[in-house]
């Protein structure tokens, strides 16, 4: 059981979903009791974690799917109700469960192999995707009503689709296998610690870490825009307040929302 005030004190396991994003959706819109019982009057408790061993259809970000083999990774999503932060600020929420995941990863390794948080939230260990965060917000007036944090991460996985292109696990990465049921506790925390440090107003040390951990930052890279898949080069320098990616090319600094720019691999350093 994880040393958490709330987060993952309700904790619905299952061997399949088609997704734990969409089972938390539902959860939220027709209520849930503690004892996971769909149709109850109350909503879910804050920190309620829906969990699968396997998703038939997991879900990444911009509509992608997110495969994982059964049994061998955590695909879990968090309820939480951040009606304190405004539409405006919500990549801070981003920014913290990123950043969450990363102190989780970080702990494990021997530093061997830079951990870091490829923009706009997922996990790279080196050159490798090791995890993703698909984040869904309910909005009421200009506030967030409440939030469903999906998350996957590779940990036992050995092997990957041909077709992803650059994957990798905690096994991979470290040469060992980890106990999924230790681990997700050790992720509970880092959740509930970021959050709360988020809930607390400390928005620009949560920033300066996000900015800090940025893969590739500082470091001259290839880009790509969506549009018109202009290939051009820069520097990633930080984000904005709104979560857009700040470049510096050789017009000067621009700044990228997430559907407007994709990051290519590496250059020959």
């Amino acid at each position: 059981m994880a040393n958490t005030l709330f987060v993952g004190k309700v904790y619905l396991r299952f061997d399949e979903l088609s997704s734990t994003n969409d089972y938390a959706g539902e959860l939220l819109a027709s209520g849930v009791s503690q004892t996971g019982n769909i149709h109850s009057k109350s909503k879910p408790a804050e920190g309620t974690v829906i969990r699968a061993d396997t998703q038939s259809a997991g879900r990444g970000q911009f509509g992608s799917q997110w495969k994982s083999e059964a049994g061998k990774n955590l695909t879990f999503s968090v309820i939480l109700y951040p009606a304190w932060l405004e539409i405006s600020a919500q990549f801070h929420l981003s920014m913290s469960m990123a950043l969450a995941l990363h102190d989780a990863v970080s702990s494990l390794s021997s530093g061997a192999l830079p951990v870091r948080i490829k923009w706009p939230n997922d996990l790279y260990i080196g050159d490798r995707k090791t995890a993703g965060i698909l984040i869904q917000n309910s909005i009421s007036g200009t506030d967030i009503q409440s939030a469903i944090v999906g998350i996957g991460l590779n940990i036992n996985q050995l092997e990957f689709d041909p077709a992803l292109p650059n994957p990798t696990s905690l096994a991979l990465s470290f040469g060992q296998n980890f106990d999924l049921e230790q681990l997700d506790g050790l992720l509970f925390e880092c959740i509930e610690r970021r959050y709360l440090q988020l809930k607390a107003g400390h928005r620009a040390a949560i920033q300066s870490a996000f900015e800090a951990l940025l893969f590739r930052r500082g470091v001259e890279s290839f880009f790509a825009e969506t549009v018109n898949g202009q290939v051009f080069a820069g520097i990633i320098r930080g984000v904005t307040d709104s979560g857009q990616l700040r470049v510096l090319t050789k017009q000067g600094e621009r700044a990228f929302s997430v559907k407007e720019i994709t990051i290519g691999m590496r250059d020959e350093e």
